[in-house]
Formats: structure tokens, sequence, C-alpha cells
């Protein structure tokens, strides 16, 4: 089994460079991240064509509506095996809730709880007047409250997260390594030996390798740090 926490986050616009690429790195992680961009585009097929690379699929959908609409959503993914969903905290408690007990028997319920692309001064423009790091563990609370397996949070909280929640899931996206030219539209990053040393379980990755001059060794180099 591979245990490489790292998950290759792919919003390519085409799908066989999507699955070209991921078949180029697939012996240095451990799955691939498809989110709402590429499953806008490619849809189930895209998502059945990824499976054929032969790692986990965490689908990063983000759900969030009312529970009985986000429940069937989540039905509607079951043919997909995927290995991991994401819903948002902020949808509440009975959602997330009814989007678990929705869920396949062995797909892991995520929820995020504060973007990495957002910080105090983008929560206090939306009337939420803790800091990210405070907000961040207050969701964390309500998903496991709800019964999930664990959050998506950054790197910055998912100790603290760790330390109230022994046995959860912690997906951290946002990572740069140390080498990272560009943060892109994250503001709360931090690197993957970091955020696997802090607690995560994944480590989700895009960028630094789908945009690398050679994929291939960026990725051999991130699996290197941890």
């Amino acid at each position: 089994m591979n245990h490489n926490p790292v998950y290759l986050a792919l919003d390519l616009p085409r799908l066989d460079a999507a699955e070209a690429l991921a078949r180029k790195v697939a012996g240095h992680i451990g799955g691939i991240k498809l989110g709402l961009e590429f499953f806008c585009a490619h849809g189930h097929h895209g998502v059945l064509q990824m499976h054929k690379v032969g790692l986990p699929i965490f689908l990063d959908l983000k759900l969030h509506d009312i529970p009985n609409t986000v429940a069937a959503a989540m039905q509607s993914i079951h043919v997909l095996e995927p290995a991991i969903v994401t819903v948002h905290a902020s949808g509440g408690r009975a959602m997330m809730e009814d989007a678990k007990a929705a869920a396949g028997e062995n797909c892991k319920v995520v929820a995020v709880t504060v973007l990495t692309s957002l910080d105090e001064g983008d929560l206090s423009t939306m009337g939420i007047g803790e800091s990210a790091h405070d907000h961040a563990l207050r969701l964390a609370d309500l998903a496991h409250s709800a019964g999930l397996d664990g959050i998506v949070c950054s790197g910055q909280e998912v100790g603290a997260v760790r330390r109230q929640w022994k046995d959860g899931y912690f997906v951290v996206p946002g990572l740069r390594p140390d080498d990272g030219k560009s943060k892109g539209d994250q503001k709360r990053t931090v690197t993957p030996r970091e955020a696997r040393d802090a607690g995560a379980s994944v480590l989700v990755i895009g960028r630094p390798i789908s945009r690398a001059e050679d994929p291939l060794a960026a990725a051999r180099a991130i699996e290197g740090t941890l």
C-alpha cells in the first residue's frame, strides 16, 4: 500500500494532459486530488479515467447546500468510489451529518474550515471577528461533533486541531516547498514537511509539481523531504 501523504492537485483543462502528468509522477505521490474545475470540465467520465492511474481519488467538491441536496450529491458520486470528499463546515451540523450518512462505506468525508486563500482581513469583511486560527478550530469542533472523519485546514492550524482531535483525518492544502517561487493565491502557507510534522494526514500539492519545469523531479524532491 502507498503511504505517501502527497495528493497531487490536478485541475488541468485537458483530460489527456492530466492523466499523462499523473502517470508520470505516480510513483512519487500517494493520490490524486480532483477539484471543482476538473469535475465541471470532465465530469464522471474524467474521474473514472483518472482512476485508471491506479491511485486513490480525492474529490474536492466542497459541497455546500441544504442537507438533502448535499446527501443526494454524495449518493450520486458513489459510483466514482472516491477515497475522500469535501464539504463546507459552514454548511452546518445537519448538512455534515447527512453528508457522512450518505457517503460510501470507504469514503472519508472531511469539512473545509477556512480556505487557505483567506486571511483575517477577508474574514472581517464577512463579519467574522475571530482569527482564521480560532475560526478554523471552531469549525473543526463542529465537524467532529457531526461525525465527520476530519477537516481541511491550513498547516498553520493543523497542529492545534490535532491536539484536540487525536484520531482526526487532516487534509492540508496551500503547501509550498522551501524553494517555491510563488504562493499564487494562497495566503497561509507552510512547507510539506512542516505540515506533516504538525500532524497532517494528506498533503495537497498542485502547482509546485504540475507547473514545474520537470514535474517528476519536483515530485521526487518533495517526497524526499517527508
